[in-house]
């Protein structure tokens, strides 16, 4: 169980600081194409000066998911955790996707301007 805590965490806190440093960039933009309107959404880049902790943030706790979920372990017993391959195949599928959310994160503002 502490192995599924280990890999957990820093999964979701990766993904957290991601969906953050997006939200000033990514989320007008969002919301204009679902068809929210109001003056509101521009007090969303408030969130802006937070950006490089966000993206720092979603960057370290990638790195600990990544040593948690690729590096090779010794052998487990039947009954934990990593013993299922189906649990690690599904750690690795939510490893990408937060990647993926954090190259977003990352990209998004020099994208942006193609877009307004």
């Amino acid at each position: 169980m502490s192995e599924s805590k280990s890999v957990l965490g820093p999964l979701v806190a990766g993904g957290t600081a991601a969906i953050l440093a997006s939200t000033c960039c990514l989320g007008p933009l969002v919301l204009v194409v679902l068809g929210v309107s109001g003056a509101w959404i521009g007090n969303l880049t408030a969130l802006e000066p937070y950006r490089p902790v966000f993206i720092g943030a979603a960057l370290i706790a990638l790195f600990f998911a990544y040593r948690s979920i690729f590096r090779p372990r010794q052998a487990c017993k039947p009954a934990e955790v990593c013993a299922m391959p189906q649990v690690k195949a599904a750690y690795k599928i939510v490893f990408w996707i937060v990647a993926v959310l954090v190259g977003i994160a990352l990209a998004f503002p020099y994208i942006l301007p193609l877009f307004y």
